[in-house]
């Protein structure tokens, strides 16, 4: 319950014996026991009020008749979850048997041979784009960047008038 463990329990002991003292200890730990058994019996007589408040009300058939509705088993999700989940030792490729259908037409065919030419085509091109694209930059130097221009010196802001002393008419 409060998840507590030998050594500190005995932590505990050590301590209350010094606290307490020998003669007082046995006394405090009999009050210590009947004070846990009150409240042990007061708490269990709570969860029983509880229990047959809900047992009046009808809560415990509602909360059965719902798990029953929403169990796999009566939806018969059993079965599907059973289908699903196939062993390992099950090889899949004994259980199928292979499709015979009918041979491709020859129009397919002449189809699937004008993709893979055009499927070279595209290869060799892009081949040859690489191939440029790597002896373009040997033959060009590098391009050195254009110096930035000087920047130009900030103009000085206008004089002030200086204060007068004789006053303006």
């Amino acid at each position: 319950m409060f998840d507590i463990g030998w050594t500190e329990l005995l932590l505990i002991g050590i301590v209350a014996l010094i606290v307490v003292g020998p003669k007082d200890l046995p006394g405090m730990l009999r009050t210590l026991g009947r004070f846990t058994a009150k409240m042990r019996g007061m708490a269990r007589e709570f969860q029983r009020s509880m229990d047959e408040a809900a047992d009046q009300s009808g809560m415990r058939d509602v909360a059965r008749d719902l798990r029953k509705m929403t169990s796999a088993r009566e939806m018969g999700l059993d079965a599907v979850k059973g289908a699903v989940n196939l062993d390992a030792d099950d090889d899949i490729s004994t259980q199928a048997k292979p499709v015979k259908g009918p041979k491709a037409a020859p129009a397919t065919e002449a189809a699937e041979d004008e993709r893979a030419a055009a499927r070279r085509r595209i290869a060799e091109r892009t081949a040859a784009d690489a191939a440029a694209a790597r002896a373009e930059p040997a033959a060009k130097p590098a391009a050195k960047p254009a110096a930035k221009p000087a920047a130009k010196p900030a103009a000085k802001p206008a004089a002030k008038p200086a204060p007068g002393k004789g006053g303006s008419a």
